[in-house]
């Protein structure tokens, strides 16, 4: 059991990973925003939960909310392309500028290990047929570019009592209590559900995928790790790689069976800009920590269906929370100062 400190733990990726967290007996130390919402509300009150509303720029809140932790896991960013595009200065601002400061904080705290989640858009367009960690990086955008620099300052600061980890995983779906319907997988199923249409743009990229439950379960075992498996290490995180189109046909077929009362989902093709493409291979983290993803895009969709059944995602398509970029438009978020 740890004293963890989680940047972004209201995020997609973290409020479905608190929980486990907790589940687990570890202390929780939420570091974030919350330009989302209060996505943890129904955690309120759990033993052992702690949430600051902090800025990852405010190096004064950061040093004082890390103080007694033990592990980080530092998801905090502005996510995907669009999103980090719409305001660059911010972005460079969160992704990148306050990432060496959060480092020695976390090295003068006292810290054992941190956990970073890099991203496998460093990789950039390959046609590799396998893209392993020893892949040449070739990020195409500033989001993926800063993503690759920060992996170094990181592993940089190894030492016998501080552990250093990036992993590098594929594109997240399924339902999170944080939302998000702007990632592929995610898209996909809500334009089905709610429109019975598909659109696809290009269609012969590849992606790799990975469900936001073995993503997480990740992030909870590594805690667990012995620091000399994990020390210096970089690992790709992913489970099926596909192409743009398969994942609307797989899409498709899923919501077709769970709503037959919806009739057959179109897709339509569309062409697009958007050239990156590449197979992400994970199997040096499943000989060296064990870690295999088990859940498929299916079980994905099937998972986000039944959120649908039950209510949980209400105005999917046009609620500012669900999207990234929808809601730092709409919203004043803080500028990059």
């Amino acid at each position: 059991m740890s004293h963890v400190f989680l940047t972004g733990g209201a995020g997609y990726v973290g409020a479905a990973l608190v929980p486990k967290l907790l589940a687990r007996g570890h202390e929780v130390t939420v570091f974030d925003t919350y330009w989302y919402g209060r996505v943890l509300a129904a955690l309120s009150g759990a033993h052992g939960l702690h949430e600051v509303v902090g800025d990852l720029r405010d190096r004064d809140a950061v040093k004082r909310a890390i103080t007694g932790c033990d592990a980080v896991i530092h998801l905090a960013c502005i996510s995907n392309d669009p999103s980090f595009e719409l305001d660059p200065q911010l972005g460079k601002s969160i992704n990148f500028d306050c990432f060496e400061p959060l480092v020695d904080a976390a090295v003068a705290a006292g810290v054992r290990r941190f956990i970073y989640a890099s991203s496998s858009s460093v990789y950039g367009i390959s046609d590799a047929p396998d893209v392993r960690e020893d892949h040449p990086l070739a990020p195409l955008t500033d989001y993926s570019r800063f993503k690759a620099e920060c992996e170094p300052i990181l592993l940089a600061r190894k030492s016998k009592t501080f552990a250093p980890f990036v992993l590098r995983p594929a594109t997240v779906c399924g339902p999170s209590p944080r939302m998000r319907f702007d990632l592929s997988v995610n898209i996909l199923t809500n334009l089905a559900i709610n429109r019975g249409k598909i659109t696809v743009f290009g269609g012969t990229q590849l992606r790799p995928n990975i469900h936001i439950e073995d993503v997480t379960d990740l992030y909870a075992d590594l805690l667990d790790e012995r620091e000399a498996l994990i020390s210096g290490r970089t690992f790709n995180a992913g489970y099926q790689n596909q192409s743009i189109a398969d994942l609307a046909r797989i899409v498709a077929s899923v919501v077709e069976h769970e709503f037959p009362q919806r009739g057959p989902i179109t897709i339509e093709t569309t062409p697009t800009d958007d050239l990156r493409s590449y197979r992400v291979n994970s199997e040096a983290i499943a000989a060296a920590l064990g870690f295999r993803a088990r859940r498929t895009i299916e079980d994905a969709v099937r998972d986000l269906c039944r959120g649908f059944r039950a209510g949980r995602f209400p105005q999917s398509l046009d609620d500012p929370r669900y999207f990234n970029v929808k809601l730092m438009k709409d919203a004043a978020l803080p500028t990059a100062g």
